[in-house]
């Protein structure tokens, strides 16, 4: 006993046993700094395990190196070479104890730090704001409902820092979860998911992203999955000053992902409440549906691909898709999104899959989807996009989509499905209201943007089209959405010379872009390219095309296909054309019981109801006066909703100049006729060679003017395209 103690007091006074302390306390303090600086910098995942690894083998040797060594005035000397009579042992204990003391203090202080929200000023890069931020950041809300920007926060993705990049899904997957958690919260501005993962893997200065995203505050993250194990570290950063409001992190095994997700996701949910806006905020209840891990990489990885809205992405998320539901064929997420992928890939969108099919094999899917969850938002949201592009179901489209946004108002896709069904129904007022929701909420989603210009071009306000462009182009620099929108513009602005060869680059890499193909259409036949049109075109300007190229025999099939899909407009237009009146209202009546049953499937979309001023002309011809005004009554009510809205688009107003030749008010038609030269309407042929109701004008003085102009605009155009002029 005696021994142990004389040992035991040794240690003492050799200062092993403060050595060890120290060294413990410190390695401590070290590894923990370490973990969050690496975890800044993205360091590999072995960095911190070698660093752990010295730490741990250093302990041993430290107290070694103290038990053998001792420290004197001479310097560092072997602990048998020091007369024990003029050993400073106990002076050195007593530095060691301060330095106890003080270490002590400082890891006192980190966990105050870690536990009670970071405060301190973090790294968050220059203070410099560009002047397009500036402009979002001074962007007025348009509605009532956006939440001001002091409550308001982007979710980043997540970094990988897995040593697989293959994971990268995953983290996606779990920022993901969070951002829709914190879209349910009506007291938060949460910015949508396609612009914060924008900023995906960019060194960027927080202040600029927030900026750009109108937000107030940056959640930022990683994650880290070793095996069965998982580390996710969040942090909430405040964006004008760089405060570091709150951070945890979190380690988990990997059993089941769905409880760490939900776990995590309502932990950091209930925190930024508390941070944000308070706790009398109402809670919300995260829960995912429940599958196989292996079948839930599939569908985020699946979900990531149609994301990006390219055939062959799309067709990759397919074979994802048709993967998970062989494995688990009651996951509904995964039914969902494979319906939205068939009607992605039809040849109005993406693919190259005949409508009526892409319909019919989307609709097995998404029944079976709301059959197994019935308040499965993306079961709603693509319901809502069957019905949009289906005549005459705009308002179940409109049904549908809402109920998907009261589940989660997170889905972008939603918002702007429903706002094109809105459109459809010639209420572009609501379309441009909601899209400005969405740009104000995910300003470089593109379709949002994208929307957001066609809909300022309609309404005569290029000069807001530009501004969003001027905005958004530096966060999206080569992408072809910008390039549609641009040309939109100059569309628009009757400048096809600028538009076409910015379609060209666009379609180079999406070429299955069914928006884009019909702007590139448009621009062909604006400039008389009929050759070019009839091969490159979208159907209906092919059609069109050939029609004028005289090869009525081969656009007819094509307007025939059309209208067995439910597009029948075009059709209408080639027999109105070609002077088959009895022929358009055999066709009409046939399918049809009554007028107000063909306004229902075919309502005007607000751009100038032409089938139904088709229909009235071939009432006209054949002398059925009630029919005829029957027809005109609906149209000028149409015409009238659309000039309260402000509709100036100069496609419009030709349909106006149409409506006041059949209505018998020449002069008012030419007046219309000369609106939409001097808003940039070109045709590159006579306006009577496609409807031939304008023949009624031929000869009048103030008419021909007006051709006149509209052909020196035409072979302005054509000038700067290097083609020859055309003549009248």
């Amino acid at each position: 006993m005696s021994q142990e103690l004389s040992f035991f007091e040794e240690l003492k006074r050799r200062n092993v046993v403060r050595v060890g302390v120290v060294y413990l306390i410190a390695a401590w303090l070290l590894a923990q700094v370490a973990d969050l600086m690496l975890e800044s910098f993205h360091a590999p995942e072995w960095v911190i395990q070698a660093i752990l690894v010295v730490l741990i083998v250093g302990f041993p040797l430290a107290l070694i190196f103290a038990w053998a060594f001792e420290l004197t005035p001479e310097g560092l000397k072997k602990e048998k070479d020091v007369d024990r009579s003029q050993s400073i042992t106990h002076k050195t204990g007593h530095t060691l104890d301060r330095s106890i003391i003080a270490i002590l203090i400082i890891a006192l202080g980190y966990f105050v730090w870690e536990s009670r929200f970071n405060t301190q000023e973090g790294p968050v890069g220059g203070r410099s704001a560009a002047e397009l931020v500036d402009q979002l950041e001074t962007q007025e809300p348009e509605t009532a409902e956006i939440v001001t920007k002091e409550k308001s926060v982007a979710v980043l993705p997540f970094v990988n820092m897995s040593s697989d990049p293959e994971q990268e899904f995953f983290s996606d997957g779990i920022s993901e979860e969070i951002l829709n958690a914190l879209a349910k919260v009506k007291e938060l501005k949460v910015a949508g998911r396609t612009s914060s993962f924008a900023f995906k893997g960019k060194e960027q200065d927080l202040r600029e992203i927030g900026g750009a995203l109108g937000v107030e505050h940056i959640l930022e993250g990683s994650v880290r999955k070793s095996g069965n194990k998982v580390r996710i570290t969040a942090q909430l950063i405040q964006v004008d000053d760089g405060f570091h409001l709150w951070s945890e992190t979190y380690d988990r095994e990997l059993d089941d992902v769905f409880v760490i997700q939900d776990e995590i996701a309502t932990a950091i949910l209930e925190q930024l409440k508390t941070a944000l806006i308070g706790e009398d905020a109402e809670s919300v209840i995260v829960a995912s549906a429940r599958t196989d891990s292996d079948v839930y990489d599939q569908y985020l990885l699946a979900r990531q691909r149609i994301y990006e809205r390219k055939r062959f992405s799309i067709e990759s998320a397919v074979e994802l898709l048709d993967k998970a539901i062989a494995k688990d064929p009651d996951y509904a997420p995964a039914y969902a999104q494979r319906g939205i992928a068939a009607l992605l890939l039809s040849e109005y969108n993406y693919g190259e899959m005949k409508q009526a099919e892409a319909e019919t094999q989307a609709m097995l899917y998404l029944e079976k989807a709301l059959e197994l969850d019935p308040e499965l938002a993306e079961g709603w949201a693509a319901m809502g996009l069957y019905h949009t592009n289906r005549p005459g179901e705009s308002e179940e489209a409109i049904e549908a989509l809402n109920k998907a946004l009261a589940i989660n108002p997170n889905l972008i896709d939603a918002s702007n499905w429903l706002q094109i069904a809105y459109g459809n129904l010639g209420d572009n007022a609501k379309s441009l209201q909601i899209v400005e929701h969405m740009v104000e909420r995910d300003p470089l989603y593109p379709p949002g943007f994208s929307n957001a210009i066609q809909l300022y071009n309609m309404f005569g306000e290029q000069e807001k089209s530009w501004a969003l462009l001027d905005r958004i182009r530096p966060f999206l620099p080569g992408d072809p959405q910008i390039d549609l929108a641009e040309a939109n513009t100059w569309m628009t602005l009757g400048q096809p010379s600028k538009a076409v060869p910015l379609l060209n680059a666009a379609l180079a890499s999406q070429p299955n872009d069914a928006v884009m193909r019909q702007f590139f259409g448009w621009g062909l036949l604006a400039t008389g390219q009929f050759e070019r049109a009839a091969v490159e075109g979208h159907p209906w300007h092919r059609a069109i095309a050939l029609s004028q190229l005289g090869r009525d025999e081969e656009a007819l099939m094509i307007n025939q296909e059309l209208a067995a899909e439910g597009n029948v407009g075009s059709l209408l237009g080639q027999m109105n054309r070609l002077g088959q009146y009895k022929e358009l209202l055999a066709f009409v009546e046939s399918r049809w019981p009554d007028l107000d049953a063909f306004q229902k499937d075919n309502p005007d979309s607000g751009d100038g109801y032409s089938n139904m001023l088709d229909i009235a002309h071939a009432y006209s011809k054949t002398g059925d006066a009630q029919s005829f005004d029957d027809a005109m009554a609906r149209v000028r009510a149409a015409h009238d909703v659309s000039n309260e809205q402000g509709i100036r688009a100069n496609y419009y107003l030709s349909q106006e100049a149409r409506y006041y030749v059949l209505a018998g008010d020449q002069e008012r038609a030419i007046d219309m006729l000369s609106q939409a030269v001097d808003e940039g309407w070109l045709i590159s042929v006579r306006p009577d060679r496609v409807w031939p109701e304008f023949l009624a004008l031929a000869g009048d003085p103030a008419y021909e003017a007006q051709l006149t102009r509209i052909f020196e605009n035409v072979n302005t155009q054509r000038s700067e395209m290097g083609l020859e002029p055309l003549s009248a």
